[in-house]
């Protein structure tokens, strides 16, 4: 605890929501004070979601209390917490990207004039509060024009278009990339000194350390603690995060020591596609290769290029000596070759279907609708993987939308595991899920290669990359830079290597 005797602008007391049997909140304590920026911290599934729910509005708390400067409130809508100056930016950005952004920052506010929308106030307005922040963003511009970076600083805009006072930022930097992350802090930091306060949700610890003045730790839907960011080591917040040991998140061998270099498995040979050019790797059997760059260096272009989900315009691919053109997606996964999208909601799971229902999905369609798959076996082959992989809740007939993001990526990787792969590539399956699950999935990949299973395996995190992969290929502006061991490199030299400009 920080002492504060400040009031809290949010206080929260006893805090209690079931689901069923299931306690998603047992009897929690949170605080939140004017000008701080304070995370929520824990594993999906802790109860940081039904936290942050219980203060904007979002659901009603079976029992327990929030205070709003000590003064006891009951939010039947996000409408009410917003009028009291609570407001939430959450990661799938809530924005209209057809309108402009100055419609955006005042959508349903907007100044009227002669019984219409006076729209040079409009814009007039949003230039005021874009300028406030510091941001240079034309509020005439269609947002769809703008990249994710400059479209979430503009739903910030919009949520400090009233007067707000506390600011929830849900994993508000997923997608952005590192000059993007600091602007981002700039902006954060500027609403601090105008004493907002700010709930900050997010799994990268580096930030949270960044830009966090204190840590509140929930654990299986229980406080652990409250703790200043200053007095609690990072490797005791991943303790208190998981409840045991955390030494499998330190330093661990390279992934695919005993793989077969001599004779690959799969070889790209001057592969363009889109965006990149002139792409060569080498992939050995039971190898996990690793693809760093930023944002923007082809990674995922990379990827989905291997996997014929983009066309090739020029060089080949050869699978096990053979040349392969995978064509479309569904030839690629007869071939062997199964893709993970980073876009995990829109690309991959199906949340209006069951568990049961996503894990054979894929399955099936490369069977085709003539050679249905028994519901027995369905279930028997769902039942198999959520007990291989430790999907929770344990049920097959749960619709897979209602499950933490850490889970959903276990059942799509379920999803493709079924199809008995030969090469997985995974673009980002550790996004926006918590330390614990990342610990399971790297886990997974590891034994998936242990097993002769080549994957690719893609992050923005570089200590994520040089945990999992023997071998880590650099990308840069659509292009292949240079390919090496990843126990001969550190996060600082393979950043050094990504960042250096080019060398004429």
């Amino acid at each position: 605890m920080n002492g504060n005797d400040e009031v809290p602008v949010v206080e929260v007391e006893r805090a209690t929501k079931r689901f069923g049997s299931e306690f998603a909140l047992d009897g929690v304590n949170f605080r939140l004070f004017p000008g701080e920026v304070h995370s929520l911290m824990g594993e999906n599934g802790a109860g940081k979601s039904t936290l942050i729910k219980g203060i904007t509005g979002a659901l009603h708390l079976d029992s327990g209390s929030v205070r709003v400067d000590g003064r006891e409130v009951h939010f039947a809508t996000p409408a009410d917490a917003q009028q009291a100056g609570i407001r939430a930016v959450y990661q799938e950005i809530d924005l209209l990207p057809n309108l402009t952004v100055a419609e955006n920052i005042l959508l349903g506010d907007e100044p009227r004039r002669f019984g219409g929308i006076d729209w040079r106030a409009l814009r007039a307005r949003a230039a005021e509060i874009l300028a406030e922040l510091g941001l240079n963003i034309d509020p005439a511009s269609q947002l769809s024009a703008h990249p994710l970076a400059i479209q979430q600083l503009v739903a910030i805009a919009r949520a400090i278009s009233s007067d707000v006072r506390v600011l929830v930022l849900d994993e508000p930097t997923s997608s952005l990339d590192l000059d993007e992350v600091a602007e981002l802090f700039r902006v954060i930091r500027e609403l601090k000194d105008r004493g907002v306060a700010i709930l900050f949700i997010s799994h990268f610890l580096d930030q949270v350390y960044e830009i966090c003045d204190r840590i509140t730790v929930l654990r299986n839907g229980m406080l652990v603690g409250e703790y200043l960011t200053t007095e609690l080591l990072r490797i005791d917040l991943v303790h208190k995060m998981l409840g045991r040991d955390a030494e499998e998140l330190a330093t661990r061998p390279p992934v695919g020591d005993h793989a077969d270099h001599a004779t690959p498995l799969l070889e790209a040979r001057g592969l363009s596609a889109g965006r990149v050019s002139d792409i060569t790797l080498v992939l050995g059997e039971g190898e996990v290769l690793g693809l760093a760059g930023l944002l923007g260096s082809g990674r995922t272009e990379v990827a989905r290029a291997l996997t014929g989900i983009d066309t090739l315009t020029a060089g080949m691919i050869v699978l096990d000596g053979t040349t392969i053109i995978p064509g479309n997606p569904r030839r690629a996964i007869g071939l062997g070759l199964t893709y993970s999208s980073e876009n995990r909601r829109a690309e991959g799971i199906i949340g209006e279907l069951t568990v049961r229902e996503n894990i054979v999905l894929a399955l099936q369609a490369q069977r085709g609708v003539l050679r249905r798959i028994g519901l027995s076996r369905q279930r028997e082959l769902a039942a198999s993987w959520i007990e291989a992989l430790s999907i929770r809740p344990a049920s097959a007939e749960q619709l897979a939308g209602v499950l933490s993001g850490g889970n959903q990526q276990k059942v799509l990787l379920a999803r493709l595991l079924a199809l008995s792969p030969r090469v997985l590539v995974l673009d980002e399956p550790t996004r926006g899920i918590d330390i614990g699950a990342k610990v399971e999935v790297q886990r997974l990949v590891r034994e998936l290669a242990e097993n002769g299973m080549s994957v690719v395996f893609i992050s923005a995190e570089l200590e994520e990359v040089l945990r999992v992969s023997a071998r880590v290929t650099l990308l840069r502006d659509g292009r292949v830079i240079a390919t090496h061991d990843a126990d001969a490199l550190t996060v600082d030299s393979l950043l050094a290597l990504i960042a250096q400009p080019d060398v004429d």
